[in-house]
């Protein structure tokens, strides 16, 4: 059963006016959809009204990533647009070029024009279609290019290099591997196919490519004049004008967060390479541009701090080739846009790992803030936490709705957490990443008991299969170090040595409790 939230309902007033979790409004705004964390989502307006970074700092699972997408939300559109363009005079130094949304979309109208037939993917040949996507070459099965498993045979609709494709080619095993290895590696389709017609009895050759549901015919003419366009402005869309406004940096290399130059094995030949301009790839600090760029574990970054404050500060940052043994380390573009609001995350015990120079650029134009972990048990905060429950069911969609008793436990189970896990009394939990998921386990038993609600039984059911590990270890063993030595073999207990049995007395090989 998928859950479903009507719109236009009242705001929740007492949980005495409803009977399942189908009847809490769920709020538009994305940023009144955390909870608990008032002084946050004051801030986060705030932030993205000013342009201003944020510092979140607090355990797990209490809605550091959830405020920071929320804040994406409340931006206004991309409205630029970011090109490296080619430099004839120096390849290995191309440029920037900014163009805003007005200017783009009259490009995309005039190109528009210029090419292009649409054709529906059953009305090209099946060949192109299979290569592009949208054909299943196993069973004959259309769909989109995104889907890249088919959905009616369930297999890859591209299959890898050298598995059996089912088309029907009596040679594709023998060349087909080869063929897909160079077009579209791992199963990916391939975002354009060249191929020939007769067309008056004339033999040219024509390009299809994808376009969302259906496929766009380029004949040689059009073909021609994108040519023509690309030798008056050669260039390559570095970032997108539309795009998200919200990018996650989480653990991500220098290579992802700052930006590279691929390599080219002929070095940019000007006949058998790929031109400078080409390979440059945007980081997410470049992705983020207008936008939020979002880091979980800020920390854990190391040295890349640095990199950050520089282009927080300067506001552009260049992409360069970064493996020196690579053709891409001799190119260089300067200049680059990365205008973007920073929203870090960190636990209490990293905060002073974090660059001092990088903690004073968000403090001294934004905010550092310590998110809540227990709310105070009142009635205004316990149709919070109903409001939570709605919330994760329509999101997670594959689980039904809860019943007001199972509201009433989840409320209980929060209470008990906030004073067993915090010490804090009258008070419910904000660690709801838990309490989500203990949720999703419930909604799963109640589904596959085809019940139509959550009910209490089910709660309790998940109550029981959401223990942590450890203590279920300790249920069977007595102790966790019980079941280190049960599941140990007698060539691991000798590995640890005489220092580990001697810590655990009575417990080393020889003694009579190692036998059991």
């Amino acid at each position: 059963m998928n859950a479903t939230v009507s719109p236009n309902r009242p705001a929740l007033t007492s949980l005495d006016s409803i009977s399942t979790t189908e009847e809490v409004p769920i709020p538009s705004d994305p940023l009144d959809r955390v909870i608990g964390q008032d002084r946050a989502v004051e801030l986060a307006r705030i932030a993205a009204y000013q342009r201003r970074h944020l510092l979140l700092v607090g355990p797990p699972g209490i809605g550091k990533s959830m405020t920071a997408q929320a804040l994406a939300l409340h931006l206004e559109r991309p409205r630029q647009e970011i090109r490296v363009v080619h430099n004839p005079e120096n390849p290995e130094r191309p440029s920037v070029e900014v163009k805003g949304r007005d200017e783009v979309l009259v490009e995309r109208e005039k190109a528009r024009g210029l090419e292009g037939e649409l054709l529906r993917p059953q009305d090209v040949p099946a060949s192109v279609a299979e290569r592009l996507g949208y054909r299943c070459a196993r069973c004959g099965f259309y769909s989109t290019p995104a889907e890249r498993y088919c959905p009616s045979c369930s297999n890859l609709k591209q299959p890898l290099p050298g598995g059996a494709s089912g088309s029907g080619n009596p040679f594709r095993d023998l060349v087909g591997g080869l063929l897909e290895l160079t077009v579209s590696p791992g199963g990916n389709p391939s975002e354009s196919v060249r191929t020939t017609r007769l067309r008056d009895g004339v033999e040219e050759v024509v390009a299809y490519e994808r376009a969302g549901d259906m496929i766009k015919l380029l004949d040689q003419r059009a073909l021609e004049r994108r040519r023509q366009q690309q030798r008056e402005s050669p260039h390559k869309v570095l970032v997108k004008l539309d795009r998200t406004g919200f990018v996650m940096a989480t653990g991500a290399s220098d290579t992802e967060l700052l930006g590279d130059v691929r390599h080219d094995p002929y070095g940019g030949h000007p006949q058998l390479g790929t031109p400078p301009y080409e390979r440059v790839v945007a980081g997410a600090i470049h992705e983020a541009h207008e936008g939020v760029l979002f880091i979980d574990e800020l920390p854990h970054l190391g040295p890349l701090q640095r990199q950050i404050l520089t282009a927080m500060q300067e506001k552009r940052f260049p992409i360069s080739g970064r493996n020196p043994q690579s053709a891409g380390a001799s190119v260089r573009v300067d200049n680059v846009p990365c205008d973007f609001i920073l929203v870090g995350a960190c636990n209490i015990q990293d905060l002073p790992h974090i660059l001092a120079p990088l903690r004073s650029r968000i403090a001294g134009g934004g905010y550092e803030v310590l998110l809540e972990t227990t709310m105070p048990d009142t009635e205004a905060n316990r149709l919070k936490l109903v409001q939570f429950c709605a919330q994760e069911i329509v999101s997670d969609g594959r689980i039904p709705h809860a019943t007001k008793e199972t509201i009433l436990a989840f409320i209980q189970e929060a209470r008990r957490r906030a004073e067993q896990v915090e010490g804090v009394h009258k008070a419910l939990t904000l660690r709801l990443r838990e309490m989500g998921g203990l949720l999703r386990t419930a909604g799963d038993i109640a589904t596959v008991s085809h019940s139509p609600y959550i009910e209490v039984a089910h709660f309790k059911e998940a109550l029981r299969r959401s223990r942590p590990i450890e203590e279920q270890i300790r249920e069977r063993y007595g102790s966790y170090q019980g079941g280190i030595r049960s599941d140990s073999t007698e060539a691991q207990r000798q590995a640890m040595g005489y220092y580990y049995w001697n810590q655990h007395e009575g417990t080393g090989p020889g003694s009579p409790s190692s036998y059991g």
